[in-house]
């Protein structure tokens, strides 16, 4: 079970977008360049994401693609769904034919397991992951917000959970 890289590339290249659109629309050329993903790809994954008026364009020189909503009310569910990605992780497609035209004996297992990748991606907006990554870089994009020095980017797992919803620092981190 893992998500397909058409539903990776396309919460990638709309974060690179939400992150870089301050200073007025990001162009693809730029979001390929910093997360080494193919312009053509791009293309398509953005082809979508207007479709589904995730994203604005302007053409001409200086311009791209910008969010058509504050990042915060963009939920990562709703990138992977505009670019037709399924959050369905049963072996039938959710149709009860699993086992010779019949219900396999984990079929239930799996769907609960959609389920909840489901509502954990329609929980985490844009924002969300782009303020755990923040709180996770520090100031100075090397050390985590304790100041305890991180790995390679390769080698990082950070939780994303909603802001607002982390959990209590652990007690060596409140000074008990």
């Amino acid at each position: 079970m893992k998500l397909t890289t058409r539903g990776r590339y396309a919460v990638t290249a709309i974060l690179d977008v939400a992150l870089y659109s301050g200073g007025g629309p990001v162009s693809l050329g730029d979001v390929a360049e910093r997360q080494r993903l193919s312009l053509s790809y791009l293309e398509q994954l953005f082809s979508r994401l207007r479709k589904r008026g995730l994203v604005r364009s302007s053409r001409g020189p200086g311009g791209g693609y910008r969010l058509s909503r504050p990042a915060a009310e963009i939920s990562v569910a709703e990138v992977i769904s505009a670019v037709d990605e399924p959050v369905d992780v049963t072996r039938c497609g959710g149709l009860v034919n699993c086992n010779q035209d019949s219900r396999c004996l984990t079929h239930d297992l799996w769907v609960e397991l959609s389920r909840q990748m489901d509502q954990f991606f329609s929980s985490r907006s844009l924002a969300d992951v782009l303020e755990r990554r923040r709180r996770a870089r520090g100031p100075d994009g090397e050390h985590d917000a304790e100041g305890a020095r991180q790995g390679p980017p390769s080698q990082r797992t950070i939780p994303i959970v909603p802001v607002g919803e982390a959990s209590a620092p652990p007690p060596e981190a409140r000074g008990g």
